[in-house]
């Protein structure tokens, strides 16, 4: 039985992350198509340099994101390592498990716990830091793998914005069909990231709609 696009997708990268991405390139196409709506009642709409532009806008986009990913990926890694030799040195045993302390501070974690259950969490890491010698860690496959997802990601989103104008003919129609499904995509992705977070999916789904069209509005007024 094979999974699902979005399934296997979720095993590279992690489904908030994946959603994430999603929910970008929806609110770079939808500033193109509702953008032009605007132009539409000016000047007239050029059918195909909005194609072109709303695709190779998100295409641009997926390879930053991706590149950025990248980046992350390893600047992360580059910390962790960091992390790991400063408790190599630590002088002493209350030197290190501060230096824990400091990197996972326990007020942050999605749980609530006693001093002295922090203490214990912290020394459980040391002992297992100690165990082990810091290594250098390049990317992976996986990393690879991820950094491509996330092209896909924010490219493909530029495809819902694209079918109408290939399957009917009136443009102004086209654009608004266009407008309707990308904003129909922003509900079911606040929709799947509540099923994957365990909210409430139809809230999370108006949430993420409103939000997105926030976010959209906010991008043509300040760019004109």
């Amino acid at each position: 039985m094979t999974s699902s696009p979005m399934g296997r997708i979720t095993n590279i990268i992690d489904p908030g992350d994946a959603l994430g991405e999603v929910l970008f390139g929806l609110i770079m196409a939808l500033t193109w198509t509702i953008g032009s709506r605007l132009v539409l009642e000016k000047q007239g709409l050029n059918v195909q340099e909005l194609l072109v532009a709303t695709i190779g806008c998100n295409v641009a986009w997926g390879i930053i994101d991706a590149v950025l990913f990248i980046l992350g990926t390893t600047f992360y890694r580059s910390r962790r390592l960091r992390l790991f030799r400063q408790i190599k040195a630590a002088k002493s045993e209350s030197a290190a498990l501060k230096v824990l302390a400091n990197e996972f501070p326990i007020e942050e974690a999605p749980f609530s716990g006693k001093a002295a259950d922090a203490e214990a969490l912290y020394r459980s890491l040391l002992t297992l830091a100690s165990r082990a010698d810091p290594v250098k860690v390049s990317l992976s496959k996986g990393d690879l793998f991820a950094a491509i997802a996330i092209f896909f990601l924010v490219s493909a989103t530029s495809i819902p914005a694209v079918i109408p104008f290939l399957l009917i003919d009136n443009a102004q129609l086209a654009l608004r069909a266009s407008n309707l499904f990308l904003v129909m995509l922003l509900f079911v992705t606040g929709y799947a990231w509540a099923t994957f977070s365990g909210g409430r999916p139809f809230y999370a789904g108006m949430t993420m709609t409103c939000l997105g069209l926030l976010l959209v509005a906010i991008a043509i007024v300040l760019g004109g």
